[in-house]
């Protein structure tokens, strides 16, 4: 017989109840109004997320990464254990109590991601810390995106905060010639791939693992700017 859901924790949102609730030694789920938001045992998208964004970054010495949304910090493991020990690394999470569980009761299952020195967390709305890295020109070299609420067909394609054209050229503005966009979705939404690829990214998709539920990681690379090309020299006309 299954164990019974334990509720460790519970606080009122503006989107409705959020709640930690544990079952077992190891199995953890995250919700919101009894919607699953995470679950401990089901992350394999969230960790392939976070290893395609900043795969390429392993040889980087000081590599700045930012990451929108903590849930339970499998994708931020998955960042950092491609950078080096002097990277910077920004999580914008809105909701303060998500980043206590994880450094409390889920920090075991991450070995701590959250409190790692190269981690600093923002109380903040990920799309607000994007536009002030654009506006003060300040890039990342990588922007991952891991929220509940990933791109789908209702997304608005112009001005939805996150997935709408304005907010890619912003993100595009926030990252360094070759820098990563990648971002977690729950279904594929051609709309928004076609939206990355019109802004001049260099788009690919993936479903992680094999069989089940499957989810999407969109992996956008900013196109590196083309050097000007050197004017040729006219040759002497011959007499």
């Amino acid at each position: 017989m299954a164990q019974p859901w334990k509720i460790l924790d519970s606080v009122a949102t503006a989107e409705g109840k959020l709640e930690l609730r544990q079952r077992g030694e190891r199995d953890f789920l995250i919700t919101v109004n009894s919607l699953v938001l995470m679950n401990s045992s089901l992350h394999r998208s969230e960790v392939a997320l976070g290893a395609v964004a900043c795969g390429h970054l392993k040889g980087e010495p000081a590599a700045r990464v930012l990451v929108g949304g903590l849930g339970m910090a499998f994708t931020l493991r998955a960042v950092l254990d491609q950078l080096g020990a002097s990277a910077q690394v920004v999580v914008a999470e809105l909701n303060p109590v998500v980043l206590e569980w994880c450094r409390g009761p889920l920090a075991f299952l991450t070995e701590n991601a959250a409190s790692d020195p190269r981690v600093s967390v923002e109380i903040a709305n990920v799309a607000d810390v994007i536009r002030r890295s654009a506006m003060n020109r300040t890039p990342f070299d990588a922007v991952v995106l891991d929220l509940y609420t990933g791109p789908h067909a209702r997304s608005h394609k112009v001005e939805d905060p996150l997935y709408g054209s304005i907010a890619i050229e912003m993100t595009r503005a926030a990252l360094k010639p070759g820098g990563m966009f990648a971002v977690w979705g729950e279904n594929y939404d051609q709309g928004f791939e076609k939206r990355l690829a019109s802004a001049g990214f260099s788009v690919t998709t993936d479903r992680p693992g094999h069989g089940g539920l499957r989810h999407v990681v969109y992996l956008a690379r900013k196109k590196e700017a083309q050097a000007a090309a050197r004017p040729q020299k006219k040759k002497a006309a011959r007499r």
